[in-house]
């Protein structure tokens, strides 16, 4: 399998516990990666939904996926700050087709003013109990939910201005060549 070099375009795809396709963004930039992360950008990207819909993203998103961490996490870059949307999740993983992963349906967004909110907990308890999620599964997702909420309130990376600005003027840069 080839691996993945920055500047690298890929496709993202979210699936559900029980296989089905949950989402695709049609296009991703790799801006970096390290032994456990990959760091992509989407912008003006087409997203399908898994009922056919389909919408175009409207401002830059710097997209941080894991191999070793159950979420990942979407910075978007707005005129009024930078909104970030995570996803708990499987860890990722990149085949040579896309990066991919399981979405558990827990989502928490954070405001440009690092308060933050949980979703999805109801759509969370239905899936568990129609798919079948193990008590173990529940219970790791349920703890990196934690984990991430206390990154939130530590602003590790990738909760920091500087953080995300670096990575937005490495794509500026990159699109202006």
């Amino acid at each position: 399998m080839e691996e993945l070099k920055i500047n690298d375009s890929l496709f993202i795809q979210s699936y559900k516990h029980d296989g089905n396709l949950h989402r695709t963004w049609s296009k991703g930039l790799l801006l970096d990666k390290s032994e456990h992360e990959w760091v992509v950008v989407t912008d003006h990207t087409w997203v399908v939904e898994s009922d056919g819909r389909r919408w175009l993203t409207k401002e830059p998103a710097i997209c941080f996926f894991y191999d070793n961490r159950w979420f990942n996490i979407i910075s978007m870059v707005r005129k009024n700050g930078i909104y970030y949307y995570c996803n708990l999740a499987s860890p990722s993983i990149y085949d040579g087709e896309a990066i991919k992963n399981i979405d558990y349906d827990l989502d928490v967004k954070v405001y440009p003013d690092y308060t933050y909110a949980v979703l999805d907990e109801n759509e969370y308890e239905e899936h568990a109990q129609k798919m079948n999620y193990a008590h173990e599964l529940k219970m790791i997702v349920e703890m990196e939910m934690r984990n991430l909420i206390k990154m939130v309130e530590n602003k590790d990376k990738p909760f920091d201005f500087d953080c995300i600005n670096d990575y937005l003027l490495r794509y500026l840069n990159y699109i202006q060549k």
